[in-house]
Order: C-alpha cells, then structure tokens, then sequence
C-alpha cells in the first residue's frame, strides 16, 4: 500500500495574504499613531537610484514631521483604503472561496506612540469587524504582529528594536491582542520576513541606522531584540489562547552554487545559512554555531541578558511560515551578471525567466525549498506569501487577462503538491496581494498582484473600484478542487 500523498490534504489553508500599510489607508483616522512605513516616499521609477532597501535617515524624519517636504508623496498612508472598504473586500474573497484570510494588525492603530499606557479602543474595534465579517463567511483570519510596522513613537524615543526597552513594549501589544482576539483568531505569526533587518533596519525595525557607529552590530543586536520578543510573544500566546497556532516568518531565499566550482558552493552554503538563521533560532531555540564566526569576523557582540537563552530554548514557534518569490544563483567571483531584481542580491540564473520588475521565476525552487525546511525543521509549514508583481491591462470591456499570473501560479501550486507527494507537511498557502495594494519595495500602485484590480495609480489617482481579473476565477476553482484542477 503506497503511503505517497497524492494531493493536498483535507482541510488544507488556501487564501491570500496583505499587510496593513499596503493596504488599510486611514493614516490618521480613529487614533491611529504614526509608523515606520507612513514615512515612506514615494519615488517615480526614473529617480530612483540604489536597490530596494528603504532607508530614511534622521534629516528626512524631521523633515517630514515639520511639514517641509510639501509636495511628497505617502502611498502607505492611503493604501487601497480597505479600512473602509473591508466589507467589500472580504465578500470577494469569500466568493473565491477563501479559508484564510492573512493580515497584520497595525501596531500604531492599538498603541499609537507604542508605548502607550492604555490600548486605543477604536482601534481595537476595527479589527473585531475585520474578524467578524471574516468569520461570518468562514474564513480563519491568520494575523501577523508586526508586518513593518512599527510605531514612529518608538524610533523617536528608542531607535525602533536597536533598544531592548522595545521588547516590553511588544510584549504588551500582543497581550493585549491576543487577549482582544483569543475566540477570534487561532493562527498567529510574529515578525514578518524578520530577515529584512538585514537589508533595511529601518522598514525591519523602526531603526534609523545614522544615529548608530556600527551598523551590522545594531542590526544583529536588533534581531536579538525581535527573537526574545517573539519567543515572549509565543509563550503568552499559548498562555492565553491554548488551541492557537503561532509561527515565525522568514523572506526565504534559497540559492544555487553559480557553477560547481567549490569556491561557489562554499559561498552559496554560507549564503544559505545566514538566510536559515532566522528560522534555526525561531525553530531549534538556540543561535546555530555557524555564526559564530560570521559574528566574530564583522566585530558583532551580541548582548544577552541572564535568561535569553533559556526563553529562545523554551517557546519555539508551532509552525513555519515564509515568502517564496525568487531564487538567488551566488558567485564567489567578484562582478558578474547581476540579477538586479533580486532583494538580496546573487547573479543571473540562465535557465530562468524574469518578471517585469526583474525577480527571477523558479516554481522548482519552490519545492526545493520546501523539502530543504521540512527536512531541516520537521516542523508545518505555510506559505504565505508568493505570487507575481506584473503590469496589468485593463480591456475597453473592463476585462483584465492576465494569463502571466495565472501561468506563474499554476506553476508554483503544481510543485507544492509534488513536495507534499515528497512527504512534506505543508498546511497552507496564501498568494500575496490577492487584491492589487501599495508595493512594498517601490511603493507603486502599478506593480500589481492582485486576483482583484482596484482602480488606482502609482500617482493616488482613481476611484478605488474593484473588479475581478481572469486569476480571481482561476484561483476560486482552485479551491474548490483543493488543487486538483490547475
């Protein structure tokens, strides 16, 4: 008798997946608190310069709290305003037949300096009616805590995460929420792509990186910070709600040696394992050994206080959640090919195609990396964020055709069966941006996602309407054939 799994299981998670700022709007409505990515400028495609790392330096902070930067733009102030919109918005997703809906509670909305003494109510109501309407159609609400986030309050006072006074801060919030929530939401995660301190404290933490000497002794000591805060925030998750599931969350970047050059497949082994550090220490409790030189190699010293250790050890996440979206091919030889589109970096891949904005297509990757972590954690995993940022045509007849993403999809759900066939526990799947919202890395409107067009501009101009593209039928048989039918 064959104990190969042929498909997905029964009640596997099939949704989609947001974040607050990309998406609510409401910047200033009902005593939301300013955060991190409210302060995000955004700069037309032909003045851009650099790569996607969102750094905002002291200077421009003043500025833009003194009202001097008069014509600017804040897309993530606005999003695609579902803070009005949610009722609408969640119909649609039930009409595709959603079992999950993922979203993050905006910190700055509950506590709006971060540390305040007492929550904001009408925060608080806000997500009890995004909950509710959820529920009234069947659909489990997956929330992370802190999806680049983080109140400004916080930066101002503290430097975001470079300070360990932020830890109790955190801690709060998510009692509060978790107390809020306890009989309405049952699948949490902690930080989302936590790994993105590596690359943007700022957008990561709230970090303004000019205040500090030593960068990467920050940054690390940031994400000492966030570990010991999110083991804290998991042990009172199982406190308070005991029949929930809390995970971390990692922007996974499995890579390939360039050639079989064994000065390649050295780098690209290191490159892996700084990329699974997050997950080893969200998942085995403890900083893996390979570190240890890295760490002593770029003068970082991590600052621990008594009982860190035995907090990380003792409340390891439930699951595994992560971003797949692209692989990296890495090069021990200086220069090269680049992949430009790639967030962390690596060369052109020959044997893959890009997308519009540059990120190399791998849907094998895809199952290669999910047989790489469960064979590492033997611990669920979730995928809760993949999907295509193409441009978008919108017919005279208002029709969107957008095979592209409807191709890129098949492709990756057909080799997440197959690692469920390779004996891969994988509990869910939800496709980034399953409404067009604000990008996070370029902050465009016109770098869409979604199964569902809103009627917006990169510029903030348009009527907000929503429509159905080709991919919003696509994907609600889908779901109803629990992916059978690709």
């Amino acid at each position: 008798m064959s104990t190969v799994k042929k498909g997905f299981p029964e009640g596997f998670l099939w949704g989609g997946a947001t974040a607050a700022n990309q998406l609510e709007g409401a910047y200033n409505e009902d005593g939301k608190g300013l955060s991190s990515a409210d302060m995000v400028v955004y700069v037309p495609k032909e003045k851009r310069t650099g790569g996607h790392a969102i750094e905002i330096t002291s200077e421009q902070i003043e500025k833009i709290l003194s009202g001097e930067l008069q014509d600017a733009r804040f897309p993530k102030r606005y999003g695609i305003d579902f803070y009005h919109h949610y009722k609408e918005d969640i119909a649609l997703f039930a009409e595709m037949g959603f079992k999950v809906f993922r979203l993050s509670i905006n910190w700055a909305r509950i506590f709006p300096n971060g540390d305040d003494a007492e929550p904001n109510e009408a925060g608080l109501q806000f997500y009890d009616n995004v909950f509710d309407e959820l529920h009234k159609y069947g659909i489990e609400p997956l929330v992370t805590l802190a999806h680049y986030e983080t109140p400004l309050g916080l930066t101002m006072k503290y430097n975001g995460w470079a300070s360990r006074e932020v830890i109790g801060c955190f801690t709060k919030y998510a009692e509060t929420v978790f107390r809020r929530y306890k009989d309405k939401v049952k699948y949490w995660l902690t930080f989302n792509e936590i790994n993105m301190m590596t690359i943007s404290p700022f957008t990561g933490g709230g970090v303004v990186i000019d205040r500090v000497d030593n960068k990467l002794q920050t940054i690390y000591q940031a994400l000492h910070h966030q570990f010991v805060a999110s083991s804290l925030a998991t042990k009172l998750c199982h406190e308070i709600i005991p029949d929930a599931k809390i995970g971390c969350m990692l922007a996974r970047m499995e890579s390939y040696a360039h050639t079989c050059n064994p000065e390649d497949v050295l780098k690209n082994q290191q490159e892996n394992q700084r990329n699974l550090f997050f997950t080893d220490v969200h998942a085995r409790g403890e900083y893996p050994t390979y570190m240890n030189r890295y760490f002593e190699e770029n003068n970082i010293v991590i600052q621990k206080e008594a009982g860190d250790d035995e907090i990380l050890k003792k409340y390891t996440v439930d699951y595994i959640s992560f971003s797949y979206y692209m692989t990296l091919t890495i090069s021990a030889e200086p220069g090269g090919d680049r992949a430009e589109g790639n967030l962390f970096g690596g060369v052109k891949n020959p044997y893959l195609k890009a997308s519009d904005w540059g990120w190399q297509i791998d849907p094998t990757g895809l199952r290669i990396t999910l047989n790489t972590m469960y064979d590492r954690y033997k611990k669920p995993l979730f995928i809760v964020e993949n999907g295509l940022g193409a441009y978008d045509k919108v017919e005279d007849d208002g029709s969107i055709h957008d095979t592209y993403r409807i191709d890129y999809l098949r492709q990756h759900i057909a080799q997440m069966k197959e690692a469920i066939a390779d004996g891969v526990d994988l509990i869910g799947y939800t496709s980034w941006g399953p409404i067009d919202l604000i990008s996070m890395s370029t902050s465009e409107m016109s770098k869409r996602y979604g199964f569902i067009y809103v009627d917006q501009d990169d510029e903030g101009n348009g009527t907000l309407e929503r429509s159905r593209k080709d991919s919003f039928f696509w994907y609600k048989n889908v779901i109803a054939a629990n992916g059978e039918e690709l």
